[in-house]
């Protein structure tokens, strides 16, 4: 399986003016195509900073990141654009812009400088729409549609962005039970149809070891990245959290209360 983005020793973190904060250190990832990978830790542990950095939004303290073999600090813009979608957790700007408008906004790395688009963009935002079920809602404005739906809307615009990488922060906020397996499902079936390599942090730790072909899981203490089983057996998630009245019970797979 070909690797999409890898790390080379990487340290991340803030650069202030009296040094440089480190959150993180010699952190060697590797992502492949065709894998759903969750990136799972405690309030604070510096998940984002580790989303920004690889995404090449944040500089990092040291080290280096690759994107299909090429460091992702050379690449201008555009570039980058057509070889990396992100989703990222903030609110939308004030808009009138329609769900199919929002979608085709994917497009916008290849259109010309007016934004008009060639039937390919067309077929490529048709195809997003298809895939991700949100025939029905394309006509209505983006804030007339519920967060389930939104962070659906979202999928698809990456998607119509067309890029084998998609990296998504913390997509399953705010959303119910039933929009949240609904979302893990779509991004499951996504990568492993398309051959799409897919990353998200999320806060959902029982799904994402369910339904993860692996996980990058963050502590004080390391980083580590396996397939949820081999995480288990070498009980990592045990260390995930500084509190006793949370356990987790490696029979059943999931977080117990006290």
């Amino acid at each position: 399986m070909r690797k999409v983005l890898y790390s080379k020793n990487l340290s991340i973190g803030y650069h202030t003016k009296k040094g440089n904060t480190i959150i993180a250190e010699n952190l060697n990832l590797d992502l492949h195509e065709g894998k759903l990978i969750t990136l799972i830790g405690a309030n604070g542990i510096g998940k984002s900073t580790l989303l920004r950095t690889i995404t090449g939004i944040q500089k990092p303290i040291q080290g280096e990141v690759f994107l299909n073999e090429k460091n992702i600090n050379s690449y201008h813009l555009e570039e980058l654009a057509q070889n990396l979608s992100v989703v990222l957790t903030e609110k939308l700007p004030p808009s009138n812009l329609t769900v199919y408008e929002l979608v085709a906004l994917g497009r916008q790395p290849y259109t010309n400088w007016i934004g008009k688009m060639a039937p390919e963009d067309i077929e490529k935002v048709i195809n997003a729409i298809e895939l991700t079920n949100i025939q029905e809602i394309i006509q209505k404005k983006h804030f007339e549609i519920s967060d389930g739906q939104l962070q659906k809307v979202l999928v698809a615009r990456a998607l119509a962005q067309d890029t084998n990488l998609i990296i998504l922060d913390e997509p399953t906020t705010h959303l119910d039970l039933h929009h949240k397996v609904s979302l893990f499902k779509l991004l499951k079936k996504l990568s492993a149809t398309m051959g799409k390599c897919i990353l998200f942090s999320t806060h959902d730790i029982d799904l994402a070891i369910q339904l993860s072909d692996e996980m990058i899981v963050m502590t004080k203490n390391k980083i580590v990245q396996e397939d949820p089983c081999k995480l288990i057996e070498m009980g990592v998630f045990n260390t995930l959290f500084e509190d006793e009245d949370i356990v987790f019970d490696a029979e059943k797979g999931k977080f117990l209360f006290k």
